[in-house]
């Protein structure tokens, strides 16, 4: 080991040129083709074969978004994404049953809240008749709200 003290050289300048600054148009880019995905085509088309009645199918989806355009007088909320569905049920003949509740018993729309449930899935093409069954067992709670809903309501 030596004790010798390596020696720096120190220069002054008064300016640095900028370093060249990296430019898309500098970047060689050879012309892709777009592969085909296996998914292209896949996606956008609506599966074959399923019931009206089960979800996915027509008259059952029908159903929902028809529930969706119901909103609580008290709660800006549609009844559906609130949690005051709690079944569907479509028949092989079109009937559909729609299991519900509401908020409390004394709301202000308990009389006629099942009546335009009824008369708005009954308007769903294809829908042959449609009976709504109010039940409060089990009685609502705000869980029973979809994540949109809170979030609507700002409580996520």
């Amino acid at each position: 080991m030596s004790d010798e003290k390596p020696t720096f050289t120190v220069e002054e300048v008064d300016s640095v040129a900028p370093a060249p600054r990296a430019r898309v148009e500098d970047v060689p880019v050879p012309p892709a083709e777009r592969k085909r995905d296996y998914l292209d085509g896949f996606l956008a088309e609506k599966p074959q074969g399923i019931d009206p009645g089960q979800p996915g199918g027509s008259i059952y989806d029908g159903v929902i978004d028809a529930l969706k355009e119901i909103f609580d007088p008290e709660i800006p909320v549609n009844i559906y994404d609130l949690g005051l569905i709690y079944g569907v049920e479509v028949s092989p003949e079109a009937s559909v049953a729609v299991t519900m509740t509401l908020t409390t018993p004394h709301c202000p729309v308990a009389e006629s809240m099942p009546g335009e449930v009824e008369m708005r899935v009954s308007a769903v093409p294809g829908v042959r008749d449609a009976e709504v069954h109010l039940v409060w067992d089990p009685p609502w709670d705000m869980a029973k709200m979809s994540d949109e809903a809170k979030l609507e309501l700002g409580m996520l």
